[in-house]
């Protein structure tokens, strides 16, 4: 979506802005998308049983205060090589002042940020990396459903990791690499699919009131 955004952005100052900021509109249609996909097959995963809440809570903002702290220590001029510890500006992103700083289309378009960060991020990412992939680098024959969720072998927490690692940008792969291994440790500690769901959202959560409070937008 991100590379769809790119390729569609007029860099124009007087373009409209649906042209100079494509991701406000994209981002939308494909929660309206995925949303949908959710709920039609929402008989497809279980999210139950519904325990570990507290460590999950927990757990969620130890792991977003770690992938936002290299930030705080980034100094004009450093290195070209800290950024892949995550020590850069993130100051480029998805800007929510393409708009008129609290008008309607404003917190509309901050609205729909959330509840694609909160909401259809953390169970589409949870269902595909714990509920699908953790479990199918398990099952010899290729039937997932045969292992059961929360399942714990070294080459499940490697390749799992490993690709959520990948999946982000290079001054990501810190921060992932430790959010990746407190996720895989929760389903395998709870053997709960809203568990791991809901660590996510709060880390989230956490993660968007921090970028609205401190413009760093390369956060989301």
């Amino acid at each position: 979506m991100t590379s769809a955004a790119g390729l569609l952005t007029v860099d124009d100052p007087a373009a409209a802005w649906y042209q100079r900021a494509p991701a406000h509109w994209l981002y939308p249609l494909q929660c309206l998308v995925v949303g949908g996909l959710l709920v039609a097959f929402r008989r497809h995963y279980v999210f139950s049983p519904w325990r570990g809440l507290g460590l999950a809570v927990l757990l969620g903002l130890v792991g977003i205060a770690a992938w936002i702290a290299p930030s705080m220590l980034y100094q004009p001029g450093q290195a070209a090589w800290l950024e892949w510890l995550g020590l850069t500006a993130r100051t480029d992103g998805f800007r929510p002042d393409v708009f008129t700083p609290q008008s309607s289309a404003w917190w509309t378009t901050v609205m729909l940020r959330f509840v694609r960060l909160v909401v259809i991020v953390p169970i589409v990412e949870e269902v595909f990396w714990r509920g699908f992939l953790m479990r199918y680098v398990q099952a010899p024959d290729g039937d997932f459903t045969k292992v059961p969720f929360g399942q714990h072998t070294w080459q499940a927490f490697g390749i799992v990791t490993a690709a959520v690692v990948l999946v982000h940008n290079p001054e990501d792969y810190l921060g992932a690499l430790v959010w990746g291994s407190l996720m895989y440790w929760l389903a395998v500690r709870t053997k709960s699919l809203g568990a791991c769901v809901v660590m996510h959202a709060v880390g989230n959560l956490a993660l968007g009131l921090w970028v609205m409070r401190t413009g760093q937008w390369g956060f989301w």
